[in-house]
């Protein structure tokens, strides 16, 4: 989509990818989530991916393992935790999954989750990287298609000089 949108990461973009449109059809989402088990080359004990972008896309990599997929929320604080009875255990392996990236904040958090946790993080994954590959997140990392989409920090968003309105079509507030 093209307009003026805030990012998870914050960052302000005139382009928005909404996987949520593609993976509306569950025809594309296994195809993808196939995919992207493949490009990953590992076999964890299980997967994780951030709500909310990550559920759909993440569970179809765990179907395309074979694995159990949970996920991880966002507390009062803002804080990524798990929720619903999910937990892993310390000596597991994962992978974490996520449906775009620009900084790779929220995939880093649940990296850094899992680790408090004792899991070992094999690797992470998305079905689009928009820092042109150059998120780092301490991990091997695979995307379906890397793009590199112009990102600004609020405070020298062109956009917003121009005075057009910000709009926030992701999944987390603010």
């Amino acid at each position: 989509m093209s307009g003026h949108f805030r990012l998870s990461s914050g960052l302000h973009s005139p382009q928005y990818l909404q996987c949520a449109l593609v993976l509306a059809h569950p025809q594309h989402a296994e195809r993808m989530g196939r995919a992207l088990a493949e490009a990953l080359a590992v076999r964890p004990d299980v997967v994780v991916s951030p709500a909310m972008g990550g559920l759909i896309i993440g569970h179809e990599v765990a179907r395309a393992l074979g694995l159990r997929h949970i996920f991880t929320e966002r507390d009062a604080d803002r804080k990524m935790v798990f929720r619903r009875g999910f937990g892993v255990e310390a000596g597991q392996t994962a992978v974490v999954i996520e449906d775009v990236i620009t900084t790779g904040g929220s995939s880093m958090e649940v990296i850094e989750l899992l680790r408090s946790a004792g899991v070992e993080v094999l690797a992470a994954g998305s079905i689009i990287d928009r820092s042109g590959g150059k998120a780092d997140l301490g991990v091997r990392r695979v995307a379906l298609a890397t793009l590199e989409v112009e990102a600004y920090d609020p405070a020298a968003c062109p956009l917003c000089g121009k005075g057009i309105p910000v709009v926030k079509p992701g999944s987390r507030p603010g």
